[in-house]
């Protein structure tokens, strides 16, 4: 029997290399894993999706077919047009020489419908209005029909209104004259520069006094316009705007 060696025998510290495998530690380095790195939470964890790829994919789903869209910006052109010409501005094509040489036969014209809402008619505006003649009857509307029958019109199933376009010459309290030629205004002559030639000349007629609510409106040329000195003055309320630029041919646009 070999004694034993009392030393030996000694309970040793164990090293901290070589303790006991506990129930979380490998028994041994055999059952470490090899190549074991630590891991990345960012990676682990499921990427986030990029908002600018949530807003793209929402907006193809609501993109109208070109089938559907098509027709819908037709009907939104329309609209804005019919808005435009009833409330705010619209193109008038001139029939007749009634007031050369300012307006040419064919010219178009742009005629505000928001003038006269920020300041009074003036002498010398250039106006369209409503046919004032006997038998012509301007039907009552409000702002809703008259934007269908604008419509209609720009659609072709309705003819347009009729309307004339002419010079004021007195406003409400004036008192008109033709007489030598030329036209007075509350007894003195009217400086008249945008007549040419014998467009200016004409015939005698009244005096004609200008009543509240009514204009006295001529042609720029005399001999042959019909104007208040033939269906005597008009009412301010058939005032559809002012004409304020040239705008068809190129050679002649330019403001009136």
């Amino acid at each position: 029997m070999i004694p034993q060696d009392p030393d030996k025998d000694t309970d040793a510290p164990v090293s901290p290399g070589f303790d006991e495998p506990t129930e979380n530690q490998p028994s041994s380095w055999l059952d470490v894993p090899l190549h074991t790195a630590p891991r990345d939470p960012d990676k682990d964890s499921a990427a986030p999706v990029s908002p600018d790829v949530d807003e793209e994919s929402e907006r193809r789903k609501k993109h109208l077919p070109l089938w559907l869209e098509f027709p819908l910006l037709i009907v939104a052109a329309l609209l804005i047009a019919v808005l435009i010409k009833t409330f705010l501005f619209q193109a008038f094509w001139i029939p007749s020489s009634s007031m050369e040489n300012t307006l040419q036969i064919y010219d178009r014209v742009l005629v505000s419908k928001l003038s006269y809402e920020l300041s009074d008619i003036a002498r010398g505006d250039i106006i369209v209005f409503d046919d004032p003649r006997a038998g012509f009857e301007q039907p009552d509307e409000d702002p809703l029909g008259r934007a269908i029958r604008n419509l209609k019109e720009s659609i072709g199933l309705a003819t347009p209104q009729s309307e004339f376009i002419k010079r004021v010459i007195g406003v409400p309290g004036d008192v008109v004259e033709g007489k030598d030629g030329s036209v007075y205004v509350n007894g003195a002559r009217l400086d008249e520069p945008y007549l040419k030639g014998s467009a200016s000349l004409i015939r005698p007629f009244g005096p004609v006094e200008v009543h509240d609510g009514s204009l006295f409106v001529m042609g720029d040329n005399r001999g042959a316009s019909q104007d208040s000195r033939f269906f005597g003055p008009i009412p301010i309320d058939d005032v559809v705007g002012k004409a304020f630029i040239i705008i068809w041919p190129p050679s002649r646009a330019g403001g009136i």
